[in-house]
């Protein structure tokens, strides 16, 4: 069994653009495990917006929600939700503003309004439909991450107030919010404590904003090379797009992977 932990981002990392596993990758994905790395998804989605890739991939251990929700081997070992009053702060802000949300956990997602087109745009680039109705769905329950809806710029009248909240933009149309001081570093922290893996064993692959602090703090971070220059800077190595194999390419790169 290897000691190497590998982290792995999924929209634009392991799926193209088109939403797509490319061969190559799910290939040497295969091999890593064969060879005993423990292979992990870290990603902002929710654990029902990825078990059919999980599935597909033979993943059974992942970091969701931004770091929030940490499963290793369909185990959780870690939570952290959101503060109820934060997030009905923000909701009724939100709501006077005209800024409809969503509202997920480990099981499903609700949305505060009926088909709106900043959430059929931005849920829909996933490849999910429209969310059911449900603006009191985060009362009651553990909440893990919200999306808040607005275009870019409108977002600083939420980042002024003072609630312990992150706020991350992922599509045109939609920001995750999270826990203040909540990413997928976080999540990796849970990994290593549980798996005895030391720093220097670890390895991350991303390509978006929600992927700065995961690259930044493991010991080989890997940015795609459909990243974005911030997110190149911040990590040790940057590969090929996604489109052009960049996954493999990567494995390759920092040794995880010799060449046939």
């Amino acid at each position: 069994m290897s000691n190497k932990l590998v982290f792995l981002d999924i929209d634009g990392t392991i799926v193209d653009h088109n939403k797509e596993i490319p061969v190559e990758a799910k290939k040497s994905i295969a091999r890593l495990q064969a060879e005993g790395v423990e292979v992990a998804i870290a990603t902002g989605r929710a654990p029902f917006m990825f078990a059919d890739l999980r599935d597909e991939l033979g993943i059974h251990s992942y970091i969701s929600f931004n770091g929030q929700y940490v499963v290793h081997d369909g185990r959780v070992i870690y939570e952290n939700p959101l503060i109820e009053d934060d997030l009905e702060a923000l909701y009724t802000q939100a709501n006077e503003t005209g800024h409809p949300m969503v509202f997920l956990n480990e099981e499903g997602m609700r949305a505060s309004v009926g088909e709106h087109n900043h959430i059929s745009k931005s849920i829909g680039s996933l490849k999910l439909s429209y969310p059911e109705i449900d603006p009191h769905f985060y009362k009651g329950k553990s909440i893990y991450q919200a999306l808040l809806f607005c275009q870019h710029g409108e977002e600083g009248q939420y980042k002024e107030q003072p609630r312990q909240l992150d706020f991350i933009r992922w599509h045109d149309y939609s920001i995750d919010v999270i826990p203040r001081g909540g990413s997928k570093a976080e999540g990796i922290k849970h990994f290593m404590k549980v798996l005895g893996v030391e720093q220097r064993n670890t390895y991350a692959f991303g390509d978006g904003l929600n992927d700065r602090e995961m690259l930044g703090f493991v010991a080989n971070g890997i940015a795609m090379g459909n990243a974005s220059d911030e997110i190149k800077a911040v990590a040790n190595y940057v590969t090929k797009d996604v489109s052009d194999n960049g996954l493999s390419h990567g494995f390759r790169l920092v040794g995880l992977l010799k060449d046939d």
